[in-house]
């Protein structure tokens, strides 16, 4: 075809599917990004930590250690650039007991090798200076970690995709895709008034819903397209002053980082998320889950009052891994993967990927050859 309606289509409207339509906005391209829900950043996106990370943990060499160095430094630029909110407090990752500095130093090691910028090891003492009411053994800190408003963050990269001239199409769930002869794809959007367009390109970032998405991809090899498993974290807010300003992590735990401490843009403490796979999304919060995370913070902060603590919700991330199963990298799969010109496949983009979601947008236009 000669003519098409869009440059390119995004699947999914949260932060990683916004950034990738802003990366193809910027070089000039005509970009519709479908979302199945009414508002965007309804999934993954609003049900995390809103955590910058710095990149400390991630496998020499990796997508995750990569990106989330690159998107970390073009976020703060962004949001400055853009009026985001946000608070570059610094991250403690704290050893609880002696046995866990030898852990701290393999961090710090890989840290350095990520390129992460300012890390420092810390003393008991030079931790307990920093956060009075800390418990540990010794800590590392990274300067370069915070948090920050996530949805204004994803109300910009909007902006920028309509100022552009694209498109943010809500309540248009993606029904399917056949690839066109000499190019390109046929796309069928449903939703009150279902369409069908046509796009050059197409990029599928539907977070917890990739595996059925690529499914409905005509010519997408079944074989090719990861088991999905559904990651449960479940958060709990701190009922009276904060009693920290920097994060403060623990070492990771199998599969994920662990339950961490954050203190939010309005001053309040937050625990969470821990890590349970179920089968299904679920956003229910056990209130019986605060004796776990009692005893957990408490190896940190055992000045935790009983009481204090209170179900605030929970995400689900989109894994690509079981329960004690290592812990996979990204999956951005293009045309060398599953063979169909165009089309960039996200599978497994679950934490740092709103930390990494701008550098994750530049390197899918890269490898769409942009």
């Amino acid at each position: 075809m000669s003519e098409f309606d869009f440059d390119a289509v995004v699947v999914g409207a949260g932060a990683v599917g916004l950034a990738c339509g802003y990366a193809l906005s910027r070089r000039g391209l005509a970009v519709a990004v479908l979302e199945q829900e009414a508002a965007i950043g309804q999934g993954v996106s609003s049900r995390n930590s809103e955590v910058i990370h710095g990149g400390l943990y991630y496998p020499t060499g990796s997508l995750k250690a990569r990106l989330c160095v690159e998107g970390r430094r073009m976020l703060y630029a962004f949001c400055d650039a853009h009026h985001v909110e946000y608070d570059r407090c610094g991250k403690l990752v704290v050893a609880e007991e002696p046995g866990d500095l030898a852990r701290l130093d393999a961090i710090f090691d890989q840290a350095l090798a990520n390129d992460v910028e300012g890390m420092e090891k810390l003393s008991k003492a030079q931790a307990l200076a920093l956060e009075p009411e800390l418990s540990c053994e010794g800590a590392l800190l990274s300067p370069q970690s915070g948090v920050f408003e996530s949805h204004a963050y994803m109300l910009a990269l909007q902006g920028e995709i309509e100022a552009a001239g694209g498109a943010v199409v809500l309540a248009t769930p993606f029904e399917g895709a056949s690839p066109l002869e000499g190019g390109g794809f046929t796309v069928r959007a449903g939703g009150a008034e279902p369409t069908t367009l046509t796009a050059r390109l197409l990029v599928t970032a539907p977070g917890l819903s990739a595996q059925g998405v690529a499914r409905e991809i005509e010519g997408f090899p079944p074989a090719l397209i990861p088991e999905a498993h559904y990651g449960k974290g479940m958060y709990f807010r701190l009922m009276g002053k904060a009693p920290f300003r920097r994060l403060i992590y623990p070492p990771p735990i199998p599969g994920a980082l662990g339950t961490h401490y954050r203190r939010d843009l309005g001053g309040q403490g937050v625990f969470g998320p821990d890590l349970n796979f179920v089968d299904q999304p679920d956003y229910t919060v056990d209130p019986s889950a605060a004796a776990g995370f009692y005893a957990y913070i408490r190896k940190f902060w055992p000045g935790l009052p009983d009481g204090a603590l209170s179900p605030d919700y929970a995400g689900v991330r989109p894994k690509i891994h079981g329960p004690g199963e290592t812990q996979p990298d990204f999956r951005l799969d293009g045309q060398d993967v599953h063979g169909l010109p165009g089309l960039v496949a996200l599978f497994g983009i679950e934490s740092p990927g709103l930390t990494s979601s701008l550098a994750i947008g530049e390197e899918v236009a890269a490898r769409l050859g942009l």
